[in-house]
């Protein structure tokens, strides 16, 4: 079976055809994506063994994915719901996302395996996710037993301060944590201070859209905020993209909220 030709327009498509080892179908991705380097170790975006960068995550050149001739196109997320019809109003096909919650996010790995024909990865993927999020339930359980949860307040933009909304407050969840800023499946928000000082958080992650972990957690304290909370910071991509490295981000934001529970 011949190989698709693959644009992906959303990191997190990226990365999860690289946890399905499918990063060779790649022929074309944004400058947001972070891909595989080569065989050589090139990480060099011109580097003809890569996936050639065909613009922003929202601003994509029409003619560079052209000349790529790609099979399958893919985007994740409403903000990108336009750009998915635009380009099959081109002509191509598209395989598009909006997951809102932890298990959207866990079920997309096995829709993408089998729209690039590769569906036994996929299920095997998400499988094992599902294995891992089981373990770090069973590791925070005894912790849970004795205490309450811890109260976490992440934020996902600085200026203004948002509370991430979406899969991070089942994330939280999942690593034996409580959120009361945003429900499960809703919109990040715009939050102040005094409400935030009313949740009396035990923790706050910051996980900054597009910052990597370049952030200084004095972000937080320079603000008129009455905190008495741990500050944390993570690389964004560990609680804003809905990949393999979602779980990545649960499993270490348990090793956070709970040391006790995972020993070395």
């Amino acid at each position: 079976m011949t190989e698709p030709r693959v644009v992906s327009l959303a990191p997190s498509a990226t990365a999860t055809l690289s946890a399905l080892g499918a990063a060779d179908c790649l022929v074309g991705v944004t400058e947001h994506c972070e891909v595989a380097t080569d065989s050589a170790g090139s990480t060099d975006p011109t580097d003809p063994e890569l996936p050639t960068v065909v613009g922003g995550w929202l601003t994509p050149d029409p003619d560079v994915v052209e000349r790529l001739d790609p099979d399958l196109i893919l985007t994740s997320d409403s903000l990108q719901a336009e750009l998915a019809d635009d380009f099959r109003d081109r002509g191509y096909e598209v395989h598009h996302r909006e997951p809102a919650t932890l298990d959207d996010a866990v079920e997309g790995f096995a829709d993408l395996g089998a729209a690039v024909g590769r569906a036994e990865e996929g299920k095997r993927l998400a499988a094992a996710a599902r294995d891992r999020l089981d373990a770090v339930a069973a590791a925070v359980s005894d912790a849970l037993a004795d205490e309450a949860p811890p109260v976490v307040y992440c934020e996902e933009w600085s200026d203004p301060p948002m509370a991430a909304g979406n899969w991070v407050p089942d994330a939280v969840r999942a690593a034996g944590g409580r959120y009361p800023f945003v429900e499960p499946g809703d919109r990040s928000r715009e939050v102040d201070g005094a409400e935030v000082a009313a949740a009396d958080p035990d923790h706050v992650v910051l996980h900054v859209c597009g910052h990597g972990d370049r952030v200084d957690p004095d972000v937080v304290r320079d603000r008129d905020w009455d905190l008495d909370a741990a500050i944390h910071v993570l690389y964004d991509a560990l609680l804003n993209q809905p990949s393999p490295r979602l779980v990545d981000g649960i499993e270490r934001l348990a090793r956070i909220l709970h040391p006790d529970a995972f020993g070395d």
